[in-house]
């Protein structure tokens, strides 16, 4: 029987260094990040972006980031945390050959966060109404994602199963303008829904797209 991963979540290792300053600050290595964010440098994953954020251990929830940056010897470059506190970080190979350091500010005990990575689409794809084409893209995005990691290992990596879309209200219940059904704040749309060749139309804009995926 097929397990559903819904909103997988990839494992990132990376190691603290705690900055001398404050207590629940620390800083990462950007190489740390720059090694997985250009994986997704090319036109098969174009669409796609890694959200980065930290669990707390003791409950399970995203550690409360008070600010975020990327630092270099000579700048400091804010990043932009979003209300479920996660960020993005670009892929730059100048600030991989400078040994930047992205420096996290928590509200918690920096040492009971541990790292979270989300496979999503990125913003400029989250709309209200979609083709069957623009939807079989992001379908297509995922899958390449998958198969390119899972070349060596591809007993251990899921398959692509379908697409997920989450909104912000994690209560929503409602149909969409094309008779799918959101519940609980998600619209699940499977391969069997894939299968019609239709289009979507939704109430309204999406918070995240993201796979479903099948062990």
């Amino acid at each position: 029987m097929k397990k559903a991963i819904v909103g997988t979540v990839l494992a990132l290792g990376c190691a603290f260094i705690a900055s001398p300053a404050l207590a629940d600050e620390v800083e990462v290595a950007y190489k740390t990040f720059y090694s997985h964010v250009k994986k997704l440098d090319n036109e098969d994953t174009q669409a796609l972006q890694f959200a980065f954020g930290f669990t707390y251990v003791q409950n399970g929830k995203l550690c409360h980031i008070n600010s975020a940056r990327i630092s270099t010897e000579k700048k400091q470059m804010p990043l932009k945390v979003s209300k479920e506190q996660r960020f993005t970080i670009q892929s730059e190979k100048a600030l991989n050959l400078a040994n930047a350091k992205v420096v996290i500010d928590f509200k918690e005990p920096s040492n009971q966060c541990d790292i979270s990575v989300q496979l999503e689409t990125k913003p400029e794809y989250l709309k209200e109404n979609y083709t069957f084409e623009e939807l079989s893209f992001l379908y297509q995005q995922y899958e390449a994602f998958f198969n390119e990691m899972g070349s060596f290992l591809s007993f251990m990596m899921p398959n692509v199963s379908g697409l997920m879309f989450q909104f912000e209200d994690t209560n929503l219940s409602e149909a969409t303008k094309t008779g799918e059904r959101v519940s609980e704040g998600t619209l699940m749309l499977n391969d069997e829904w894939f299968e019609n060749e239709r289009g979507l139309r939704l109430q309204r804009k999406p918070l995240r797209i993201t796979a479903i995926a099948t062990k």
